[in-house]
């Protein structure tokens, strides 16, 4: 039997109804299973656009892109401006191209940070069971909510999207299912302002027709892989003997053969102390050669020392992640003497380890990590033997001290620029 209710004021609404019968809203969202599921993905709509029309009503109805700069990309944009092409990562000069008359804004971190501080703070009062996934969207875990809010986890979901809106001016879209691939699916299937539910059930039928990239993880290399191998639908995988799989690719298609049919056991992992702290890219072009790593891999070593300054944090084991076209992963890691949080020391000893690596492998992933966490009172002690190491010190903290000033672009090392820009 297929039950639901009204997202705007929480009443039941019966089969035959496509209106609210109490408050007449057609907000309504129905599933045979909405009253057991409490696993949730919430996404914040167009975040960054969506705070900039708040807290500027002239821009409500024009397109709006947030970048900055002939030579930045599109850190996201609003609706209005995605119906003419334009997407977050896109050159800004390619999406001035597509939407000419949309407003641009440049972004403004500090105040989307505040903002995303009250969401989490909405999700706390739901459940300590949240995970971030990044500034605008988090896993949730409801279970067992249920007598302590009076509802099922979904009916108090949709409260929480509905107290977001009325306290931050700001819209979510919560995808509902039994784990956190489907809910993640599910989240994108009714943007803006969305409430979609994809339960166990729905899921082999649900799944079928999908292309294979639906599957997180498998980007424009796997997929071709993939489709070599005769597999372009995720219901090709569905077909597929698990055994097969795991023959072809090892542990990744055991991976692809569970989550073809929506099975997913991972977690939710609340955020709680870091063990490690660490940044990982796929590329669209697997790579064999040693600049184009080492340079994504000294703006992955940025990343990494940005979030151990702002945690207050450091760390003395380094670990690089490769994983090749054939999708096997290696793993290597280096400790140090003293914990370090600066990215010139963390780059290096991840460049070493990069190095040996290079022996005509082609890599579809790299990553760098930071391990054995401590407090930054100890980190990176002055060198009286390496003074150029010293002088290295000082000159990032120094670069820190311009680009909390001026802007995270403000300054760029010589590794961070684009080769048209060298």
């Amino acid at each position: 039997m297929t039950t639901g209710f009204c997202r705007d004021c929480l009443s039941d609404a019966p089969d035959a109804k496509t209106r609210c019968p109490v408050c007449g809203s057609p907000r309504l969202v129905r599933h045979g299973e909405i009253e057991q599921l409490a696993i949730a993905h919430v996404d914040c709509d167009a975040f960054y656009a969506t705070i900039e029309k708040r807290d500027n009503p002239t821009l409500a109805d024009q397109p709006l892109i947030i970048g900055g700069g002939r030579r930045g990309v599109v850190s996201t944009a609003c609706y209005l401006a995605r119906t003419f092409g334009v997407r977050s990562a896109m050159p800004m000069f390619e999406a001035r191209r597509l939407c000419p008359q949309a407003a641009i804004v440049a972004p403004n971190m500090s105040k989307y940070v505040a903002v995303a501080r009250e969401v989490r703070r909405l999700m706390f009062d739901l459940t300590p069971q949240v995970e971030p996934v990044s500034i605008d969207e988090a896993f949730m875990d409801l279970s067992g909510t249920t007598r302590l809010h009076g509802m099922a986890p979904a009916r108090s979901l949709a409260r929480f999207a509905r107290e977001v809106e009325a306290q931050l001016g700001i819209t979510v879209s919560i995808g509902l299912s039994c784990n956190k691939f489907l809910a993640k699916i599910a989240s994108d299937l009714d943007k803006p302002r969305g409430f979609a539910v994809l339960g166990q059930n729905d899921a082999l039928a649900f799944l079928a027709s999908k292309p294979v990239s639906l599957i997180f993880g498998v980007g424009r290399v796997a997929q071709t892989r993939l489709a070599n191998d005769g597999f372009h639908k995720i219901a090709d995988l569905q077909k597929a003997d698990e055994t097969d799989l795991m023959r072809r690719y090892g542990t990744e298609g055991q991976r692809l053969w569970r989550l073809a049919r929506g099975i997913d056991h991972r977690e939710i992992v609340p955020d709680r102390d870091a063990k490690s702290i660490s940044s990982e890219t796929t590329f669209n072009d697997d790579i064999a050669d040693l600049r184009p790593l080492e340079k994504t891999l000294w703006s992955l070593s940025e990343k990494v020392s940005a979030r151990l300054k702002a945690k207050a944090l450091a760390g003395s084991t380094i670990t690089l992640k490769l994983k090749s076209n054939d999708f096997r992963l290696r793993t290597r890691s280096r400790s140090l003497d003293n914990p370090t949080q600066l990215a010139g020391r963390i780059y290096a000893a991840g460049h070493d380890l990069l190095a040996r690596e290079i022996d005509g492998t082609r890599y579809r992933l790299v990553g760098i990590g930071v391990a054995a966490l401590a407090s930054e009172e100890n980190a990176d002690p002055a060198d009286l033997i390496d003074v150029h190491a010293s002088r290295d010190a000082a000159a990032e903290r120094a670069l820190d001290k311009l680009r909390e000033r001026f802007g995270k672009t403000a300054v760029i090392k010589g590794l961070g620029l684009d080769s048209e820009d060298t």
